[in-house]
């Protein structure tokens, strides 16, 4: 139970947009710039040559973490929120 004189305090989002949104600072407005601290485990498939240099040709995410997401004007790490893109809004 929170306290009569307490604010409460907005949850920042930890998912990375989909074709339909996008993120933005609900601090300063930004909409294009984003610090992005993430965890994958991968699966890759490593082609070596003769000489032991290798390529990645294949690689499969078996899952993903997003742990912060900070804005890259303001520092703010609290104020990120999911937005439907401008094509979204006008309905295209």
């Amino acid at each position: 139970m929170a306290c009569a004189g307490c604010v409460a305090r907005v949850t920042a989002v930890q998912r990375l947009p989909d074709a339909g949104t996008r993120w933005r600072c609900s601090g300063c407005g930004n909409l294009t710039r984003f610090d992005v601290v993430r965890s994958r485990r991968t699966k890759e498939f490593w082609h070596f040559d003769l000489a032991g240099d290798h390529e990645v040709e294949d690689t499969e995410v078996e899952s993903e973490t997003v742990e912060s997401i900070g804005c890259r004007w303001c520092g703010r790490t609290d104020a990120i929120e999911l937005v439907p893109r401008a094509e979204e809004l006008r309905g295209s």
